[in-house]
Formats: structure tokens, C-alpha cells, sequence
């Protein structure tokens, strides 16, 4: 077996300006291991994660020593000013755990929050950008709850690479350069704009070695008080100032509110797709329940019959797609504060009755939701935005304990407020701009306290016998579901390896236009899907999925190529 760290640490030290092509390169050679294995979006961040499987840690170390490690070096998706679900598969008990670290509404916030005098929403960045869109940030509060119940190696050994990186300075990526270049908002803020650009506001180059002495001040406070550092100490109120100093967009977050902040664990969302058990998050995430569905009312359709990436196969799961999407766009939000129809949506009787809505080479595109539970005519449906801001990393420790975890500050670089040396999440502007039209709700409005919806799904597959089978997930705003729900069909019914699954080309259908990914082999089917009724747009779908497979050989693993990430195992 090749050591996949030995082959990282020779090929990252030729150049820090080809991270991009190193990192892709190394998934052929880091696809298989025998004991333990990470898939992450970062060549650094997985390093760090490795680093403690490899001194005995096991899966939520690592995924502690991972987000640190994102925090830094991939500002533009994740971090502990962000929030994250986390799913842990127990492999001596057989058994799925989840764990809630999204976000929360401060309390002084209104129904009203995104509303302007003359009751018309805010446009999108008009809410984004500067403090207004700034939830308690959950991520760091829910490790350490999964680390207090799950957690193998000492709290504060987590952090020693997360420091030194800090300290010492990263390289800037081909990625991370990209986004700082196109990006108009971060450089008016004073913070980021001193840290990410030049003096002449043009973005610092590729390679150029980015040092946060701040972050590691932040990260050696957390590492040597507990997550209670970020939430009561010095660093809240560097978040509160930030949140609430913005002069443009002023926020309303306060140190009660980073107090009061509690990551909760939740039962998983399982359901059985082809003798297989699926595991999801639930609510507050829609991710869970809607890739549940989704593949719910495709089983009956032999998709493994059916050529994969075939205009047919476009056809069926597009259709399945847009019909959890009506339902996933009325129902899905905060359980904690409004009735989610979980079970109903996902019962025999209500899939059946769905999916005999599904007609092989057409579409009745877009659909309404369905009335499982008696209660679509109280509500109303929302359209909440979410961009592709995020990361997933999976990770399989030597005991066969798993690690699902998708982490996110909602838009690329969230709020651009940034304290304490790391970027402040966005992920307000995920409820709900309206809270209701013609006097009828959206389950999805902002309320004190409320959790906004998600689309983050992050999935463990087990066998028939309970034992793993996949640990997967992405990034990708609302497209995320589909990302997910492909890779799973591709290895399930398509017995392609975890790396050939993630490759296959993207179609998602949000029970609207039908994307086709640019420049792959399904564009082609443009025309014959047009004929089949859809709206179709070809256009770059950037996902960042990340996978581990349990196999008879071994652990198979596999990084997406669209991002920078890597698989790294022994």
C-alpha cells in the first residue's frame, strides 16, 4: 500500500503555485487504503486530519484538526465564524449519530429583519454584506460537543496545525485567488481588505504566503479554554463589535447571544434505497429529508438498467428532483419552531402516490407540493437564496468509525466582516426575505432564536447489516442535494467507484430550469431534453464532493477534481 501522505508531502513541496494540479493528481494514488483515510478540500486541512488518524485520533479529532485548518485556508467557504452538521457513524455499536452546529437568529431580531420601510425585501447583497446577515455562529460549539461525547485525543492537541499554519503563512491558491479577484464586497471591509489584497486593492497574488497572527491568538485562546473562549471571552465581543460597528449594514447580535448558543444532537433522517440504509441530516437542513426522497421515488424506476448520464437518466432523476423540491420549498425549515412533516413526506404511501407522477421522456416541470400531512394550504412556499459557499470533508478512522460533515459561512466569504482573524458567516439571508404573503407563512421565516433552512447533506450509506458502506457530501448552495443524490446513484445502481461517481458529469432540476455542467458529455443532450419540455441552461456546476467508501479491498476514496481537495490514507 502506498503511504498517500508521503506522496502529498513530496508533491506539495515542487511548487505551492500548482496546489490545485498536485492536489488533483494525487486522488488516482490516494484512492485506496487499508487502515484509515480523509477526503477533504484542502491539501493542508487534510494533511492536519491525517496527521491525527495517524497518532490514534479518530474520526471527530480529525474533523476537529480539518475545520481549524479550513478555517484558514479556505476562508471563502468555512470556519468557526460558520456553522456545520456533522454525522458520526459508531462502527462498534453499529449506529448513526447527527450533530447541529447551524446557526442561530439573534434574539433581537423581527420578522421584518430583511424588509425595508416600504415592506419590500432587501435585494440579496443589499442583506449579505456587513452585519445584518451575521447568525451565532454554531460550528465550533458543536465539535466540541461531539468531541465531549466521541473524542479520543486531548482537545487542545487538535489545534497544534491550525497554529503553526496560521503563524507561519500558507500559500495562496489558484482557488483562493480567483475568488479574491472577482469578489467586490470583501475589500470594503477594513479587516479583510488589509488581509486578502494589496495596498492598491488588487487581490495578493497566487503563492504569495498569507500569515494570521490573529487567527493562531484565536485558535491557542479556544485550545486552551474550550469552545466558551469564542462565546464568552474576548473573541464574542470581537464578533459583536464587528456584527455591530459595520456602519453600512449594522447587525443586531449581542453577547447574550453568543452565549446562549447551544449545539444540539438530532436524531438522523434513514430510509432504505435498494437494500441499502441511507442516513441524513433532518431539519433544520432540508438536505436530509429532500435527498431522501428524491431517491425514494426513484427506486422503482431500475435506474440501474438505464445508462448513467444518458438523456433518459436526466430525465428520470430531474423529474424526481422537482418534485422533492416543491416539497422541500413549503415544508422544510426549523422543526424547533414550526411543524416539518418528516415522516409523512417520506412514507410509502405518500412516495407512491408521488412518484406515479414520474412519465419516462417528459416533464410537468414545475410541480406543486403535495399535502402529506393536511397542511399546504397554511402555508406558503419559499424561495430562500443559497450560493455555493462551503466545504465537505469525510473521514474513516482505523477502528471504522466514520466522520460525514459539511461546513459552511453561506456566501463566498460570508458576510466579509471578519474577528478574531476569520471570516463571520451570512447565513441569516438563508431564512426567508419575505415571512409571509397574503397574510399566509413561510415555515422558513426569520424568527429570535430560529435556525435557518439548509441545504447541506451530509450522508452515511450502510449496508443491509448496518455496517458502512459510504460516508459522502458537498458544497453547492440548494444544488448540493443533487450533487449528493447523484454520487449515491452512481455507485448504488451505477457500481462506479466512489472517484468515478463524484466525476460524472452534474444535471440538477430545482423544480425549475434543468443545468447541464459546461464542457462535460451530457451538454450534448441539450436538444433532446428540450424536446422533452425542460428548460435547459448548460452552465458551470461547482460542487466539492468529497467521499469514502468502504469496500472488500479496503477504503476507496474520492476527491472532486472541480475543486482542490485531495484523499489522503494509509
Amino acid at each position: 500500500m502506498v503511504n498517500s501522505r508521503q506522496l502529498f508531502q513530496r508533491a506539495i513541496s515542487i511548487s505551492v503555485l500548482f496546489v490545485a494540479v498536485v492536489a488533483f493528481a494525487l486522488n488516482a494514488a490516494a484512492n485506496t487504503a487499508g487502515k484509515y483515510m480523509i477526503a477533504a478540500a484542502n491539501p493542508l486541512a487534510a494533511e492536519a486530519g491525517y496527521d491525527v488518524l495517524a497518532k490514534g485520533g479518530n474520526a471527530v479529532d480529525a474533523a476537529i484538526a480539518v475545520q481549524l485548518v479550513l478555517t484558514l485556508v479556505e476562508p471563502q467557504s468555512s470556519g468557526i465564524g460558520g456553522g456545520a452538521f456533522l454525522l458520526y457513524y459508531d462502527n462498534k455499536k453499529q449506529e448513526v449519530s447527527t450533530y447541529d452546529g447551524r446557526e442561530m437568529a439573534p434574539a433581537a431580531v423581527t420578522e421584518n429583519h430583511f424588509l425595508k420601510t416600504d415592506g419590500k425585501p432587501l435585494k440579496f447583497y443589499e442583506a449579505v454584506v456587513g452585519g445584518k446577515s451575521v447568525g451565532v455562529p454554531g460550528a465550533l460549539a458543536m465539535l466540541e460537543k461531539a468531541h465531549k461525547e466521541r473524542g479520543q485525543l486531548p482537545w487542545k492537541s487538535l489545534f497544534d496545525a491550525a497554529i503553526v499554519h496560521s503563524k507561519n503563512g500558507f500559500a495562496i491558491s489558484p482557488r483562493l485567488h480567483f475568488l479574491l479577484n472577482r469578489d467586490k464586497y470583501l475589500k470594503t471591509k477594513s479587516a479583510a481588505a488589509t488581509y486578502f489584497y494589496n495596498t492598491d486593492g488588487t487581490a495578493k497574488e497566487v503563492g504569495t504566503i498569507l500569515k494570521n497572527p490573529e487567527l493562531a491568538a484565536t485558535f491557542r485562546d479556544i485550545a486552551a479554554n474550550g469552545a466558551k473562549a469564542l462565546y464568552e471571552g474576548s473573541i464574542a465581543s470581537k464578533i459583536v463589535q464587528a456584527v455591530k460597528s459595520d456602519i453600512e449594514n449594522s447587525g443586531v447580535l449581542t453577547l447574550a447571544d453568543m452565549k446562549n448558543y447551544v449545539a444540539k444532537k438530532r436524531m438522523p433522517v434513514c430510509a432504505p434505497y435498494h437494500g441499502y440504509k441511507v442516513c441524513g441530516m433532518g431539519p433544520p437542513t432540508s438536505g436530509g429529508v429532500t435527498s431522501l426522497q428524491i431517491l425514494k421515488l426513484l427506486e422503482k424506476q431500475n435506474l440501474s438498467t438505464i445508462s448513467a448520464g444518458s438523456a433518459n437518466a436526466i430525465n428520470l432523476i430531474s423529474e424526481a428532483s422537482a418534485l422533492a423540491f416543491a416539497d422541500r420549498g413549503l415544508y422544510l425549515a426549523d422543526k424547533d419552531f414550526v411543524d416539518v412533516p418528516v415522516d409523512a413526506l417520506l412514507s410509502p404511501t405518500y412516495i407512491k402516490r408521488r412518484s406515479a407522477l414520474i412519465r419516462a421522456g417528459e416533464t410537468h416541470v414545475p410541480y406543486t407540493a403535495g399535502d402529506p400531512a393536511k397542511q399546504a394550504s397554511t402555508l406558503m412556499p419559499d424561495n430562500a437564496i443559497e450560493l455555493p459557499s462551503t466545504s465537505h470533508f469525510s473521514i474513516v478512522d482505523a477502528n471504522g468509525n466514520a466522520v460525514s460533515m459539511t461546513t459552511s459561512v453561506e456566501n463566498v466569504f460570508g458576510s466579509r466582516l471578519m474577528a478574531g482573524g476569520f471570516i463571520l458567516n451570512n447565513q441569516l439571508t438563508d431564512f426567508s426575505f419575505r415571512p409571509s404573503k397574503d397574510g399566509v407563512l413561510v415555515n422558513n421565516r426569520i424568527q429570535a432564536g430560529k435556525r435557518p433552512r439548509s441545504s447541506m447533506s451530509p450522508t452515511l450509506v450502510l449496508n443491509a447489516d448496518d455496517t458502512l458502506n459510504m460516508a459522502i457530501g458537498s458544497p453547492g448552495g440548494s444544488r448540493i442535494i443533487g450533487f449528493v443524490t447523484k454520487t449515491i446513484i452512481g455507485v448504488l445502481d451505477w457500481g462506479l467507484d466512489m472517484q468515478s461517481a463524484i466525476n460524472l458529469p452534474h444535471h440538477i432540476n430545482r423544480n425549475g430550469t434543468l443545468d447541464l455542467e459546461k464542457d462535460t458529455a451530457i451538454a450534448d443532450h441539450k436538444t433532446a431534453l428540450e424536446a422533452m419540455g425542460y428548460k435547459v441552461k448548460i452552465r458551470t456546476l461547482n460542487s466539492g464532493l468529497h467521499g469514502i467508501r468502504v469496500t472488500a479491498q479496503g477504503l476507496q476514496g474520492g476527491a472532486d477534481p472541480r475543486r482542490e481537495g485531495v484523499v489522503l490514507g494509509n
